[in-house]
């Protein structure tokens, strides 16, 4: 019997507030994968919530090595690496180590390079470690910035961002750094009342964009989701374009679905009760 792809799902955990694990772990294993977490840190809640100082922080980097080290012994080996938020260039250093270590020919890795948001980034990521995610994500085999992260990993002010196809069909050419990688530009809008993401194939040279309805709200985590069900998808073979345009879908989904509930925008979108759609029949 053929198992399950397998992935290695690099990322920090938060008890509260749907994001990095908690959203990782339920999609990609109702898409028919197994996750397997390395975690980079524990935290109380997501850090978008108010007086975030107060959260508890535990970091895990001292377990990263050991942990890598285990699972060699144990001889795992894994489809798909996936890394998301990180906390210092020390754990980058870190992942680069288990790309040495795991990564075969076959393995899919995908980069999300959690930078920032809203033209801003987030307080942790100085200068030097804007640089060690670029390097990092020069690794990848897909990456799924969104705009102001696309901006810092091109070193390009965020305010002369592209508003128009031509200028976004640009900056997804450099993303891919001429043509080596794959790109899933999140955030993406061409026209009032859709998102999407913009894609470069690095498979076919090609550029598409993958839209669907805007919702009147901005959720945490949504980008956990989108870039999930991309690497579920493509584990499933589906073509990135296909991968990007059901990601932007189950999103709104989730979006209009919670939404309609009625709960706090800060605690995530309620992406369960949708899950069943993303099962493979």
């Amino acid at each position: 019997m053929k198992r399950a792809p397998r992935i290695a799902a690099i990322q920090d955990i938060s008890g509260f507030g749907r994001c990095s694990t908690t959203v990782v772990l339920p999609v990609l294993a109702a898409m028919g994968g197994e996750c397997c977490p390395l975690l980079t840190a524990c935290l109380s809640a997501h850090t978008a919530f108010p007086a975030s100082e107060k959260a508890t922080f535990l970091d895990l980097t001292g377990q990263m090595a050991g942990t890598a080290a285990h699972w060699a012994e144990l001889g795992v080996t894994f489809d798909a690496i996936y890394s998301g938020f990180l906390r210092s260039a020390g754990q980058i250093g870190l992942i680069e180590d288990f790309y040495r270590q795991f990564r075969r020919e076959g393995t899919l890795v995908l980069v999300d390079p959690v930078m920032g948001d809203h033209g801003k980034p987030y307080r942790t990521y100085t200068p030097e470690l804007c640089g060690r995610m670029r390097d990092l994500a020069a690794q990848a085999d897909v990456i799924t910035p969104n705009l102001t992260e696309a901006a810092l990993l091109l070193e390009e002010d965020y305010a002369d961002l592209p508003r128009d196809e031509e200028g976004l069909r640009a900056w997804l050419e450099r993303l891919s750094l001429d043509g080596r990688r794959s790109v899933v530009l999140t955030g993406v809008s061409l026209r009032p009342g859709a998102i999407g993401a913009g894609c470069f194939d690095r498979a076919t040279g090609r550029i598409r964009f993958a839209m669907a309805r805007q919702e009147p709200a901005q959720f945490p985590g949504t980008g956990d989701l989108f870039a999930s069900v991309v690497l579920g998808a493509m584990l499933r073979g589906e073509p990135l374009e296909t991968a990007a345009q059901r990601a932007a879908e189950f999103v709104q989904r989730c979006a209009a679905h919670t939404l309609a509930l009625g709960t706090p925008v800060l605690e995530g979108v309620q992406f369960e009760p949708l899950l069943g759609e993303l099962m493979q029949r």
